[in-house]
């Protein structure tokens, strides 16, 4: 993705936070974003395309590293995770993130709608994959034991992002927690570690 098209997805993004769905026109984005709608779609395609394309971009915020498992220590490993549990907590505490899950939470209902599976692919299971890859790393460095990855992240998005997610979804004032998030994310990682760490596992058996 170019800096352009990145620039145009912030300002569709601003504008649904703003606008609601209703200030999310092809039209409306190209005025915002001062480019032609002809370059939307071939940028995008539809509208259906361009909020696929704001999820997946919204979702490329909570950063991941590709790691080398032979170079990856017990620590620079607990680094990698402190981060991405992080980055997890801001953006799914921001307006752009609680903006698109009300919307497809409001469209779940509608026959044809296809926000909620958008959110679901290009969102939740895009981060998942790649935090995936980074436990998937752990594991072949001996550092972490567990036998499917999709369930070990289930677990550390559960202990990172509790009901939070829920309480903000539903307008529980979050400013005085975000202050915690660095925080939180240091003992949702402890914990997850005490878990699936190696040394912790074996010497629980």
């Amino acid at each position: 993705m170019t800096t352009r098209q990145g620039d145009v997805l912030e300002c569709a993004l601003m504008l649904l936070v703003e606008g609601g769905e209703k200030a999310l026109t092809t039209a409306g984005v190209a005025r915002a974003a001062n480019c032609s709608k002809e370059s939307l779609y071939k940028w995008f395609g539809d509208r259906d395309g361009l909020l696929s394309a704001m999820i997946a971009y919204q979702a490329g915020k909570v950063r991941t590293v590709e790691v080398d498992a032979k170079a990856l220590t017990s620590e620079s490993l607990r680094r990698h995770l402190v981060a991405f549990s992080h980055d997890l907590l801001g953006v799914l505490s921001g307006d752009v993130s609680l903006a698109l899950n009300r919307l497809a939470i409001g469209q779940a209902s509608r026959e044809g709608s296809k926000l909620g599976h958008m959110l679901q692919e290009r969102g939740r299971r895009q981060i998942g994959r790649r935090a995936a890859t980074l436990l998937n790393a752990g594991r072949e460095a001996g550092l972490l034991l567990f036998e499917d990855a999709e369930e070990a992240y289930g677990t550390l998005y559960g202990l990172v992002v509790s009901d939070l997610h829920l309480r903000m979804l539903l307008g529980d004032d979050m400013t005085p927690m975000k202050k915690e998030f660095a925080g939180r994310a240091e003992r949702a990682v402890a914990s997850f570690l005490a878990l699936y760490g190696v040394e912790n596992v074996g010497a629980g058996a």
